[in-house]
């Protein structure tokens, strides 16, 4: 069991808890509720420096963060309604870096049609940022448990996304670096239309926040199930830094910096009027490959297939994460 966790099961254990909470703890990405007869969803978020999120753009720095908070509403099988934050701004950031910042976050609400009902400030030589999200639930939640043996094993997009970003903030010095990926920008995806559809045919859902194979882990741990995939989608961007920096492809999908897209399971019998729906909505999903029984946890690549069952590597366990990726290569050269 890794730390983090211990300590949220410590905390917890203390907490009074209500009647009208429907999900246990880790069970969900959001916190879900009945209210008054009504279903409801909750989630609140954290973002710092430690998260590696550049900061040479504050639009796109305040739209990641807000799409990320809301990024577990939609996971859950939620619509965002009400969004707070609390924002603690880096004393050396001008006005209009923080007025950036905010067009960022209200762009995020103005598209998932969430209103802004107030939060806390401050300022500090360090920054923080913490969104807090209400959202409707109509119908049934989806959750991180429920994936069975031979489900299929869906993505909304391409893996890799926020770890560029955290290579771009950890090798921004380097000059071919610097070079190469200068207009980079990282936007964080907003996949309404397509929690929509995914709640119609999945009750298994969780987003990559913490990376595609994270999330693959906790579905099998709540599941009760393991996973094999294969011919991942990585981002092309992903692709080209991993050659620059002579990284193997595959940190992009272990790495911890999430792309806060949506992976979720479908089983077989709905796969075929899942595909037909989506084409006719012209949403685009990938198949990433199959639930496995329990223990399995494999990536076939044409040449090789990494078995990553025994792999335990995590970030948060690392003061500095360049020790973590050189733990993270390392294992990869050697499984």
């Amino acid at each position: 069991m890794n730390r983090e966790r211990e300590l949220i099961e410590l905390i917890n254990k203390h907490m009074p808890r209500s009647s009208s909470q429907l999900n246990t703890i880790f069970e969900s990405d959001s916190e879900i509720l009945m209210f008054q007869g009504k279903g409801l969803v909750y989630n609140i978020d954290e973002f710092s420096e430690t998260d590696l999120l550049r900061e040479d753009d504050p639009y796109a720095l305040g739209w990641n963060m807000a799409a990320g908070s809301i990024s577990d509403i939609l996971a859950s099988g939620g619509r965002p309604k009400f969004y707070a934050h609390s924002m603690v701004v880096r004393d050396s950031w001008t006005m209009d870096f923080v007025e950036k910042l905010a067009q960022g976050i209200a762009g995020v609400l103005k598209e998932a049609g969430a209103a802004f009902i107030g939060g806390d400030f401050g300022i500090s030589p360090t920054w923080r940022y913490t969104g807090s999200v209400i959202g409707d639930m109509n119908g049934q939640a989806m959750l991180r448990s429920g994936a069975k043996v031979r489900d299929g094993i869906y993505l909304t997009g391409p893996i890799g996304g926020g770890n560029v970003e955290a290579a771009l903030k950890l090798y921004g010095q380097n000059l071919l670096v610097k070079q190469l990926t200068g207009p980079w920008k990282t936007f964080f995806p907003l996949r309404i239309k397509e929690a929509e559809l995914i709640k119609r045919y999945s009750h298994c859902c969780i987003d990559t926040s913490d990376g595609v194979f994270n999330a693959l882990g906790i579905i099998s741990e709540m599941s009760g199930t393991g996973f094999a995939v294969s011919s991942l989608p990585y981002v092309k961007s992903g692709l080209l830094l991993a050659k620059v920096l002579n990284l193997p492809k595959e940190m992009l999908f272990l790495g911890e910096c999430g792309e806060y897209e949506l992976l979720f399971t479908l089983g077989e019998e709905v796969e075929d009027e899942f595909a037909r729906e989506a084409g006719d909505k012209k949403l685009r999903f990938h198949k990433l490959g199959q639930v496995k029984e329990q223990g399995i946890k494999s990536l076939c690549q044409k040449d090789r297939t990494f078995d990553l069952s025994t792999y335990t590597l995590r970030a948060r366990d690392y003061a500095d994460p360049m020790d973590y990726l050189r733990n993270v290569a390392d294992f990869l050269a050697k499984v």
